[in-house]
């Protein structure tokens, strides 16, 4: 990514894998040794301040990270590893006996702690802890970065027939202040990065759901009422050129959303572009929801493929977006870990 030369990364979250202990050897499937460097602070799930602060510094002690980060500014997003995997404020802890603390009020207070030490963010006057917000990068493009860890309702079976209380995400706040940041933004293209997608299924545990979509492929429900809220809000206001970078799921892909191929039609047709892990097991393909009419248009992992697959893989994937400052048309490109480029779209921009 740093010979990619960027001017910034956007980080979508799980910048660290808090509730993953790593350990010293993992065979893989052709025999050989995978070796992990073993800290105190990774040999544990992390529950204490120091825990969660060892964790980012584990991160630090690579060499290509550092410099990274010397050279690349960042725009840092957190998703649930920050904390605990799909994690939301009122999980219950009481079955997981990996955790001495069972309030998880408590240990994601701890979490945000340690990911604003290690993740300078620019401070809100009315939240000084808020972790969503607005970047410009100039008349060709502005970062809308979210946070749909800190609003949301309990996991659940995501079937709710009106928005209220249990079906959020954004929450009512959050959402209401993206839609006014939108319709005041001048930029050629709103970049919407988000730290879960919009169509794929994500879900958490047999019956309850992690992000927006409920795969039963109809009118919007539970958390998809925020999204056609969004999507309808973003038609009537023309607002072009809106385009949504997301993580959360463990591969890359590329899809885009048409009114023609939904049972949600009150929007304009948009894409999708999904990209990750950096150095994660990858899973996935994950099945996909139509209520908003999406299509797959590349996926980076084989249909069927084994789940955590290693680094030495090569499934680490990383996306790059190109604004022209002569045509302002936006080139997208999902890549692998040696940058080689395995999907690219041009999108010109609306008039």
């Amino acid at each position: 990514m740093r010979q990619s030369e960027p001017d910034v990364f956007i980080n979508v979250g799980d910048t660290i894998y808090a509730d993953q202990p790593v350990v010293a050897e993992v065979k893989l499937d052709d025999g050989t040794i995978w070796r992990n460097i073993v800290t105190p602070a990774k040999s544990k799930v992390a529950e204490t301040l120091e825990d969660f602060r060892g964790n980012f510094q584990y991160n630090l002690l690579d060499e290509h990270m550092r410099r990274f980060n010397a050279e690349v500014p960042q725009i840092t997003m957190w998703d649930d590893h920050e904390v605990r995997d799909n994690w939301y404020p009122t999980r219950n802890l009481d079955r997981d006996d990996r955790y001495t603390s069972k309030s998880m009020a408590l240990i994601a207070a701890r979490a945000r702690q340690a990911f604003f030490e290690y993740n300078p963010l620019p401070q809100s006057g009315d939240d000084p802890e808020r972790i969503y917000r607005t970047v410009s990068l100039g008349p060709a493009m502005e970062v809308f970065a979210l946070d749909l860890r800190t609003y949301r309702s309990a996991n659940n079976e995501n079937k709710q027939p009106t928005l209220g209380d249990d079906t959020r995400l954004f929450g009512r706040n959050q959402l209401d202040w993206l839609k006014a940041r939108l319709a005041a933004s001048r930029a050629t293209w709103h970049v919407i990065a988000s730290d879960l997608p919009i169509g794929l299924v994500v879900r958490d545990g047999p019956s309850n759901f992690e992000a927006f979509a409920n795969a039963d492929d109809g009118p919007p429900l539970g958390r998809e009422h925020e999204i056609a809220e969004l999507l309808r809000f973003i038609r009537d206001w023309r607002i072009r050129n809106t385009v949504w970078i997301t993580a959360d799921v463990h591969y890359c892909a590329a899809h885009h959303y048409d009114p023609s191929r939904a049972r949600f039609t009150a929007f304009d047709p948009f894409w999708e572009f999904v990209a990750g892990p950096l150095n994660a097991g990858t899973f996935g393909p994950n099945a996909m929801d139509g209520t908003f009419g999406p299509e797959v248009k590349f996926t980076g992992v084989p249909a069927g493929m084994k789940g955590n697959r290693p680094p030495s893989d090569g499934l680490q994937f990383y996306g790059t977006m190109r604004v022209s400052a002569r045509t302002r048309a936006m080139t997208v490109e999902l890549r692998n870990l040696a940058g080689k480029t395995l999907y690219g779209v041009e999108l010109p921009p609306a008039p």
